[in-house]
């Protein structure tokens, strides 16, 4: 061991002549893992935010869509569809209707964003159809079974939906509940528009976990969806799922082009801009607000080698006096308070990366899904985040060993062993 390591060991855990010195010391130990401990916390957590939001935005949503400009939807999207599914990149491509309607049962009602989906195309770029819990989309897939010449129109067979858990929990609709859905798309008639109104039954309930959509989505047929809305053989967009989401913006450029003039795309990135760049700001912004624990236990360990400096100032000048140069003291409390601040490191690290995997593994916090869009707290450590943590940790801690060391090695021996 160095000299200057081994004194340096030796006065961390020599008794003190004052006890405040000691307390101090143990209270910059603890800080400096607080502090740490705390920012793996808070970054395990903003990274998990991050992290399901994003799985469960691209589980839910397609990567890229395709619209018309200026128009009320796309008509010939069959062979659109067949077409640019060859594209390269393109993984699964799926037509789909969307429209507003109101959906009610008895007094309880809301409003619903509704698609009119093909199934077995919607499941090659959207994961909503496989988080069902409740119910089967196999009705969805089945088509009309033949209607009898002694089926009346307010008997017919009435339409499968599917709609999101919360959104049931409003209307109180279990599978196979009644539900009406109107549309404003209505029918112009001598005393005005008409809205168009259509029971369906609910053949299932879908969970994703995120508010947006259980709260306020549902699925229907697409032949279904066309009828309600008085637009035969149209659908609104062409969704796509690429090979490479983060070059989504790229590839939706090239499947304008192949689509021709009058088309426009917009992708998963595009949508959630701003919610992305909101949590990465609050991952700054809580690195900087929880940094400064990791401050004020640098703080402390200053004060407490500082106090050290002067319970020590008779072996200081003995150990000068003995030949030890000014920078070998320096050394010294540099190492002494680096070997503070690479304890409680070392304590907070270990402390914050155990209670993340906790809360990861077992989600003991629940949050309101109406608030924070998904309904546990997620935790989401990284190893990197522990690597920069523990750099501004030392770092921190080593700039406040300069002052005492700096103090110690100015000591002269002759005047601090004058009265001894």
């Amino acid at each position: 061991m160095r000299f200057e390591l081994f004194i340096a060991a030796r006065y961390l855990r020599a008794k003190r002549r004052q006890a405040v010195v000691g307390v101090i010391t143990a209270i910059s130990v603890f800080g400096v893992a607080a502090g740490v401990a705390s920012l793996i916390v808070a970054l395990a957590i903003t990274n998990g935010m991050r992290r399901d939001l994003q799985d469960r935005l691209l589980g839910s949503t397609a990567h890229v869509e395709l619209m018309r400009i200026q128009s009320d939807g796309i008509r010939d999207w069959r062979p659109l569809t067949d077409r640019l599914r060859q594209l390269k990149h393109i993984a699964a491509a799926a037509p789909g209707l969307y429209g507003q309607v109101l959906v009610s049962r008895g007094a309880r009602s809301g409003g619903v964003m509704v698609k009119g989906i093909l199934p077995e195309q919607e499941r090659t770029v959207s994961d909503l159809l496989s988080t069902v819990t409740m119910g089967s989309i196999k009705p969805l897939e089945q088509a009309d079974p033949p209607q009898t010449a002694e089926d009346l129109p307010t008997n017919r067979t009435e339409p499968p939906l599917l709609i999101g858990y919360d959104l049931a929990d409003t209307l109180d609709a279990k599978v196979g509940s009644s539900v009406m859905v109107t549309s404003p798309q209505g029918e112009l008639t001598p005393l005005g528009i008409v809205p168009k109104y259509q029971r369906f039954r609910v053949v299932g309930i879908f969970h994703s976990g995120f508010y947006q959509y259980d709260s306020s989505m549902a699925f229907l047929r697409l032949k279904d969806a066309q009828a309600l809305f008085g637009e035969p053989d149209l659908v609104s967009v062409i969704s796509f799922k690429v090979d490479d989401l983060y070059h989504a913006n790229r590839f939706g450029k090239e499947i304008e082009a192949a689509a021709g003039p009058g088309f426009l795309t917009t992708n998963w990135m595009e949508q959630n801009r701003e919610l992305f760049r909101a949590l990465r700001l609050e991952q700054i912004v809580t690195f900087i607000v929880i940094g400064l624990i990791v401050c004020v236990a640098a703080l402390n360990i200053l004060i407490a080698l500082t106090m050290m400096v002067v319970e020590k100032t008779r072996d200081i000048a003995v150990l000068m006096s003995f030949g030890v140069q000014p920078a070998q003291v320096r050394r010294i409390f540099l190492l002494q308070g680096l070997l503070i601040s690479v304890l409680g490191t070392a304590i907070g690290l270990a402390l914050g990366y155990s209670l993340a995997w906790i809360g990861g593994h077992y989600r003991f916090i629940h949050l309101s899904a109406e608030v924070y869009s998904i309904d546990y707290l997620p935790f989401a450590p990284r190893w990197i985040d522990g690597l920069i943590v523990a750099v501004v940790s030392l770092s921190v801690s080593l700039l406040a060993t300069l002052y005492p060391s700096a103090s110690a090695a100015r000591i002269a021996p002759a005047e601090a062993l004058r009265y001894e």
